[in-house]
């Protein structure tokens, strides 16, 4: 985790993907999905270089489940600074990133990531008239 963070703040776009295997995958906020180290290098540059270049994005709470030779984590994250389309700047969000590790023998390396925005008081998103709206059905 501290490594994807570093990596993030220096907006090393292939430094972060150097940390996936070959063929992973990663899944973002709203559901692209790269399917080889290639791929989350080139999105990753192209948001760090742009609409992330000036964000801070610090850990809060991880947990980590290892299972033999395999590890899932997950990671709360808040995100600040990220640039609107017009210039402004948006506003602060959370979000929790799933990393899937494989222990190689060089040492841990991730497979797989999906990266879920946190969206306060709602269970779920609900789907009218093409547009999707956070729902509580509490």
């Amino acid at each position: 985790m501290p490594a994807f963070v570093a990596a993030w703040m220096a907006r090393d776009g292939a430094g972060l993907a150097a940390l996936f295997t070959e063929d992973a995958d990663f899944v973002n906020v709203v559901g692209i999905w790269w399917e080889d180290r290639a791929a989350i290098a080139r999105a990753h540059a192209h948001a760090l270089g742009s609409f992330f270049a000036e964000t801070r994005l610090a850990p809060g709470r991880i947990k980590i489940r290892e299972l033999g030779d395999v590890a899932v984590i997950h990671a709360r994250m808040s995100l600040s600074g990220q640039r609107l389309p017009d210039g402004g700047v948006a506003g602060a969000r959370t979000t929790i990133l799933t990393f899937v590790l494989a222990r190689r023998t060089d040492g841990w390396t991730c497979v797989s990531a999906q990266n879920t925005d946190v969206v306060p008081g709602a269970e779920t998103q609900l789907a009218a008239g093409g547009t999707l709206t956070p729902q509580d059905y509490r």
